[in-house]
Order: structure tokens, then C-alpha cells, then sequence
């Protein structure tokens, strides 16, 4: 928490201030892509692209290729005939030449960042990726894919979340005078100032950002669809069969507006479906954990995201930040619409407006 505490307070934030000071319009799902890229890169590698330094626009090429590779990958999923795409790949012509070229970016990013590790492997670094370096079983190839696959899961996953969830709450003024009515109530309680950061606890207190958080979730899940493969034959609860090889998807965005799952009002961004009263009693109102199988935003049983807890800490810490010092207006006339990638991103990044609380 402290790595992403230091990077919201040294480097997010004073761009977001910048914009206020000179009234300019900035695009805040890109600065949140880099905030969270910067983030997992020093948490999991000990590494800092630097993607906020400076004017917040470092490393264009490598999220440009990144963006890109991902998006073409899950273009895959689309062809009716998937040996259309492989004919592309073997001559190496269009979708799959760019995606070739992305590929190799991200690689080459991956594995300087894998060398740079070995290099300093006497240092003993408490990192992520020298954990899994210390186990032999693991080739160059392995861990390139490691690297690339928490740059993924850390980057678009919270960016993605807190994006829609900006965008939400720029149409829902009460849930945001809400929100600042509680970590006012916090900040009061602490007797800290708005320039503090904020302490664990105080961020697992925020029972009603954690249910606004979780509301925006629901109806805008990070990974909309995912697909499972069988190992084996199988059999689910139901009776249906799963032969060895055949995939299984489920419907995350879908099944977070089911009427049969959430209510009539499932349509409806309401954070209080998450709230009930402290068994303790005293009034106390808590956020009601939900089961993962109705709520698999973050899988369920064996599957379930190792970062769920790391993922809430870190956007509640952003979310109160902002909300505390600023006041977000989006400027697009239009909703926003969908990019159909591995993760839930705008078409067009979400153009905003800050001014100063």
C-alpha cells in the first residue's frame, strides 16, 4: 500500500492539480492505466517505468503497444473461422503483423526487466518476480509470461474499474456527497489533514465507498466475459455435459444486470444493495460481502483473484483521494462506449474536467 500511496500522492495527484490550475481537459482513464502500470511494475518487479513522471505521458510506445497487443488478442475471439486468423499469422498480413510487432515490445519490455533482475539477483529483492526467480523450474520464457500477465491483471483491471466508476459518479451526485460525507467523518475522527494519506484501517472503515466500488463492479466489470477450458470430461451441477477441450464462458457484465439475480432494480447504480447493519449493532453499517458465484467479478472458489484485497485497498485509496480535493466533471455528451480487449476500457479514454474542492 505504501508503493501505491507514494505514487498517488507524488505523482497522480500533483497532475490532476496541474489540470485544475489551468482549467485543461485530461483524459483520466490514460492517467489511470499509468498510475496502475507504474504501481504493479515497482510492487511485482522492483521496477518504475516512470509512466507519471514528469507530465504524466512517459512510456507512450510501450502502453501503445500494449493497449494494442491486448486488443487484437481478444480480436481473435470474434472470427467465425478461427483458421482465418492463423492464415493471417503465417503470412504474417494485417491484424496479425501489428499484433506481431506488439508482441515483440512487450517482450522486449518483459525481458529487460527480467534481466535487470538477474543482474541485481545478489540484492536479494522481496519482489514478486524474484520470488518466482528463485525457482528453477521457471525458463526466461516462463517468466516473461509471469511479467506480462501481472502488467495485465495490475494495470487494466483496477484502471478499468475506477475509470467507470469516475464516469458513474459524475451522473450520481448523491453517492458522491456520500462518499465525502464519510472520509470527512473519518478525516474528523483521525484528526488528520486532507494532505495525510490515508491508513489501512481508515481505507477498511470506507464502508460505503467499498459499496459504491463494488455497485460500479457489478454493472462494469474489468473482464466482462471470461472463458474457462476443460480439462477433462465433466459434468456440472446442473447436468450439463463438458467434454476434455471444449471452453466455457460466463457472462460477468451479463449476470451483474439479471433481473433474476439482482432485483428489478438491477438496472439501477444503487451502493446500498451492499449495506446492511454491524452485527455488533450501535447502528453501525457495514458492506455486506457477496457470493463470489453471484458477484464473480473476481472468480470464485479456487480461482478466486489472489489481488481482490490488494485491488479494493488501492482503488478506495485513489477514489477518496480525488473525491476528497476534487471535484470531477466529465465533458463527453455521450456514454461512453466499450473497446472490445481483454478488459472493459473506453473507446475514446474518459474526458474530464477538475477543479479544486
Amino acid at each position: 500500500m505504501e508503493t501505491a500511496a507514494v505514487e498517488l500522492h507524488t505523482r497522480f495527484m500533483p497532475v490532476l492539480q496541474t489540470a485544475a490550475d489551468l482549467n485543461k481537459i485530461l483524459d483520466l482513464q490514460d492517467l489511470l492505466e499509468r498510475y496502475s502500470f507504474d504501481n504493479i511494475c515497482k510492487v511485482a518487479f522492483n521496477f518504475d517505468p516512470g509512466c507519471l513522471a514528469g507530465d504524466g505521458t512517459s512510456g507512450s510506445d510501450f502502453m501503445k503497444a500494449f493497449e494494442e497487443a491486448a486488443t487484437l488478442s481478444s480480436g481473435r475471439f470474434m472470427y467465425a473461422f478461427p483458421i482465418l486468423f492463423k492464415i493471417k499469422k503465417l503470412l504474417n498480413f494485417g491484424s496479425e503483423s501489428k499484433l506481431q510487432k506488439s508482441i515483440a515490445t512487450v517482450h522486449k519490455f518483459a525481458d529487460d526487466i527480467i534481466k535487470s533482475r538477474i543482474k541485481e539477483r545478489a540484492k536479494q529483492e522481496e519482489d514478486l518476480l524474484s520470488r518466482f526467480m528463485g525457482i528453477s523450474e521457471y525458463s526466461p520464457e516462463n517468466l516473461r509470461d509471469i511479467v506480462t500477465s501481472f502488467i495485465l491483471a495490475g494495470r487494466d483491471t483496477t484502471s478499468s474499474a475506477l475509470t467507470w466508476f469516475f464516469w458513474i459518479l459524475s451522473s450520481h451526485p448523491e453517492v458522491e456527497r456520500k462518499i465525502l460525507e464519510e472520509v470527512k467523518t473519518l478525516r474528523l475522527s483521525s484528526g488528520k489533514s486532507r494532505r495525510e494519506c490515508y491508513s489501512f484501517d481508515e481505507l477498511r472503515r470506507m464502508h460505503y465507498l467499498h459499496a459504491a466500488i463494488s455497485e460500479g463492479l457489478r454493472l462494469y466489470p474489468p473482464v466482462p466475459v471470461d472463458t474457462k477450458a476443460c480439462l477433462k470430461n465433466d459434468v456440472m451441477p446442473d447436468g450439463t455435459f463438458v467434454g476434455e477441450g471444449w471452453f466455457v464462458t460466463y457472462h460477468t457484465y451479463a449476470m451483474g444486470r439479471m433481473e433474476s439475480v439482482w432485483g428489478k432494480d438491477c438496472g439501477e447504480f444503487r451502493p446500498e444493495r451492499w449495506l446492511e447493519m454491524a452485527e455488533t449493532g450501535g447502528g453501525t453499517v457495514v458492506c455486506r460481502p457477496e457470493n463470489p458465484f453471484k458477484f464473480p467479478v473476481f472468480h470464485g472458489g479456487p480461482r478466486m483473484c489472489l489481488g481482490k484485497e490488494m485491488a479494493y485497498t488501492q482503488m478506495k485509496l485513489v477514489a477518496a483521494t480525488v473525491i476528497e480535493t476534487l471535484v470531477v466533471e466529465v465533458v463527453a455528451e455521450k456514454p461512453p462506449e466499450h473497446v472490445l480487449s481483454l478488459t472493459m476500457r473506453m473507446k475514446d479514454g474518459l474526458k474530464v474536467r477538475v477543479r479544486k474542492r
